[in-house]
């Protein structure tokens, strides 16, 4: 009966969180469509999002698209199937491994980093203080993380596609002997526009996701410095999970014949 009343209380606060979670969303939603905006806080928190992070997607769509090649090419030996590795770079980065890797890398640097200064500002009072001045926490500290996350993180992950092929280009055509045109021919050949558009219709959706969990944990910390790094740890776990479930998701709705 202790092990049923364990996995009671797991799943009831799971439930908990997810009914929080969907009401701090639905909150946040509803203030982006009103005024006012804080554009300039919009534009600070598309450069923290975006171009601090661009070192980390780069390198990290680099080295996948490289050594997706070389898996295909010795995985496409075994069955005379190697002149697919150009067209299976493409769709696999783009469709898959572009977004939910850009997306995964980011929550990792920007989830934690939100957490921590907004619960930092919890702790201290500082929400507080921002309401007292009759400034709406919401629209001061959560909009403009949130638009910053939707607009950014479909530009990175453009960014990531384009890196990613190019480390399989390098590697088809430095290492395992394909030719420049052919391979750059079979790239564009295979890809096609509801690829891209699903690609970047994901990384929007994982750049709410990404900004929401930090933003969350963040505004609902407590307990001083040990609750300020519980939510940041919270706020990574949660948008990690999130990004797998909602890619998931949308590759069935999308991808469904």
């Amino acid at each position: 009966m202790n092990f049923l009343a364990v996995i009671g209380r797991i799943v009831l606060s799971s439930l908990a969180m997810i009914g929080n979670l969907s009401v701090f969303a639905a909150r946040s939603a509803s203030h982006v469509v009103r005024p006012p905006l804080y554009a300039r806080h919009i534009g600070q928190q598309m450069l923290r999002i975006g171009y601090f992070s661009l070192p980390v997607v780069g390198l990290t769509a680099l080295f996948t698209g490289a050594t997706l090649a070389q898996q295909i090419y010795v995985g496409g030996l075994r069955f005379n199937a190697e002149s697919a590795v150009a067209g299976v770079v493409v769709i696999a980065i783009v469709r898959e491994l572009g977004p939910v890797l850009a997306g995964l890398m980011v929550a990792g640097r920007v989830s934690s980093a939100m957490a921590a200064e907004l619960g930092t500002m919890r702790v201290t009072e500082q929400i507080d203080a921002l309401v007292t001045l009759s400034t709406n926490p919401f629209k001061y500290l959560v909009v403009p993380r949130l638009i910053a996350g939707v607009i950014t993180l479909p530009l990175l992950v453009m960014v990531a596609n384009i890196i990613g092929v190019y480390g399989g280009f390098l590697i088809g055509t430095e290492r395992l002997g394909f030719n420049q045109a052919s391979y750059l021919q079979l790239t564009v050949d295979f890809l096609e526009r509801s690829d891209v558009v699903s690609s970047l219709g994901k990384a929007a959706v994982f750049g709410f996701i990404i900004a929401l969990a930090g933003c969350y944990h963040g505004y609902n910390s407590k307990g001083g410095a040990e609750g300020v790094g519980r939510a940041t740890t919270n706020a990574v776990v949660s948008a990690f999970i999130l990004i797998l479930l909602s890619n998931l998701i949308m590759t069935i709705i999308i991808f469904t014949q």
